[in-house]
């Protein structure tokens, strides 16, 4: 064994996994994860702690992989996380743990990311489930959003010994987890609906269909239903567009609607929720959510092209789903920004014109600014654009909240040390109040305000 390099984890042929939806990452056996665990250094001063937004006790739980102890290796992590099935799948690791890890400096990183979910399948397959030892507290917090963050405050508020309930607007529970990443990355009945049920386990109980701000308000919850503390993971589910010429034809979407219609409403099986299965679709963007959904077209049947106004290295998507994007066959057209979307006399998408790049100044990010080749223009030929821009949070809660602060990108304001908002016993996290971000980020602001709320809920008494 080379203690330098990872053990290799088992994926789909591209050629194969680009014609269905299955999971593209197979994962490690018990053999495989025992040998990476026994990588690990066992760090005192483990950096990969400092890297986890949920500060997982990772060094703990891998040293249980190691001697075969899956069963204490999950209690390890469930003290810190509840969704562990979904961050082995999609946490950036290689920007977190992994990134922080001293076995990379002079190899490959640990992969953590690949052990906790290896961990947490196991505890699927063997029916352990999270237990709560604390006494339970006569008190009633509502959670808004069945998301990462949602799920996160409110599990670990149940934990607490909080009476918890969950309120969804969408038929389905998972929030972003459900309708907006791909079940080749992310599966919902073998993961997701898991996950859920352990949340479930822990005497947290879930209204679905009920949309805050129209149901019913946040002002309502606490003066009328007697929630003594409200916590807003509501997401960012608003998508944003360029604004350019040709935007409104025919066959342009929004990549939050082309992967809910795919990922929630199953389009892409016998289904009666329509999709657009284009010939040949551009996705505007170079995020994880333009990755999703040009992969998603690619299953569908498209020939795929993403475009994107900065180079191969600016990319935000992670590494890991740019290669595997690239294995399976999408076109990247990077330095490369539309400006307008053409139609034909239907009003269809019939191509989209752009403008080649290069890189200037670096801007406020660090990232360096593109700026346009004068003279450059050209045309794609294609019959559908996804345009992947980011989201921001929908108004309708802070617009039906009194007191509710919220800064100019529509995103709400709170404390950032325990998640509170400008409204007593209001708190918030996640997409809501930072805009389009990462699922353990939204937990880790999920796992704040909990304690935010512990700390005023106990500071009121009885």
């Amino acid at each position: 064994m080379d203690v330098l390099k990872k053990v290799p984890v088992r994926e789909q042929d591209p050629k194969v996994r680009a014609t269905n939806f299955e999971e593209v990452c197979l994962g490690y056996n018990k053999e495989e994860a025992m040998e990476e665990a026994s990588r690990c250094l066992n760090c005192k001063n483990a950096q990969c702690i400092k890297g986890c937004p949920v500060s997982i006790s990772i060094p703990d739980f891998i040293k249980e992989v190691k001697e075969g102890n899956f069963e204490e290796a999950y209690k390890v992590i469930n003290k810190s996380s509840s969704l562990p099935a979904v961050c082995g799948r999609v946490c950036p690791q290689e920007n977190q743990c992994e990134g922080k890890c001293i076995r990379g400096i002079k190899g490959e990183a640990v992969s953590i990311g690949k052990l906790e979910r290896f961990v947490a399948d196991w505890a699927f397959e063997n029916g352990i489930k999270p237990s709560v030892n604390a006494e339970k507290k006569n008190k009633k917090v509502a959670v808004i959003g069945s998301g990462p963050s949602g799920l996160s405050c409110a599990g670990d508020l149940a934990k607490m010994g909080y009476d918890v309930t969950v309120f969804e607007a969408l038929h389905e529970l998972g929030g972003v987890l459900v309708y907006g990443i791909p079940e080749f990355r992310l599966p919902k009945e073998k993961v997701v609906k898991k996950e859920i049920e352990n949340v479930k386990a822990l005497g947290v109980k879930f209204e679905k269909n009920t949309i805050i701000g129209k149901s019913f308000t946040i002002d309502e919850l606490i003066d009328k239903y007697g929630f003594e503390a409200v916590f807003i993971g509501s997401g960012a589910g608003l998508p944003k567009f360029m604004g350019i010429p040709g935007e409104n034809a025919n066959g342009v979407f929004s990549a939050n609607e082309y992967l809910t219609r795919s990922n929630l409403m199953k389009a892409f099986k016998e289904s009666e929720t329509p999709i657009m299965i284009g010939k040949k679709v551009v996705v505007v963007g170079g995020g994880n959510v333009a990755m999703d959904a040009a992969r998603t077209a690619l299953r569908l049947g498209s020939e795929v092209h993403i475009v994107y106004r900065r180079s191969e290295e600016e990319l935000p998507a992670r590494v890991e789903e740019v290669h595997h994007a690239k294995e399976e066959g999408i076109i990247f057209n990077l330095l490369t920004n539309p400006v307008e979307i053409l139609s034909d006399e239907n009003g269809w998408v019939s191509g989209i014109k752009c403008i080649r790049m290069e890189l200037g100044e670096p801007d406020e990010s660090g990232r360096r600014s593109p700026i346009e080749v004068p003279g450059s223009e050209f045309e794609i030929e294609c019959d559908a654009v996804i345009m992947s821009l980011g989201t921001s949070p929908n108004p309708l809660i802070s617009s039906t909240t009194k007191g509710l602060e919220i800064n100019r990108r529509k995103c709400i304001v709170v404390k950032e040390e325990n998640g509170e908002t400008s409204k007593e016993g209001v708190f918030a996290g996640g997409d809501a109040v930072t805009g389009a971000a990462t699922v353990i980020l939204a937990m880790g602001a999920g796992r704040t305000a909990a304690k935010g709320i512990d700390e005023y809920l106990s500071s009121k008494g009885n």
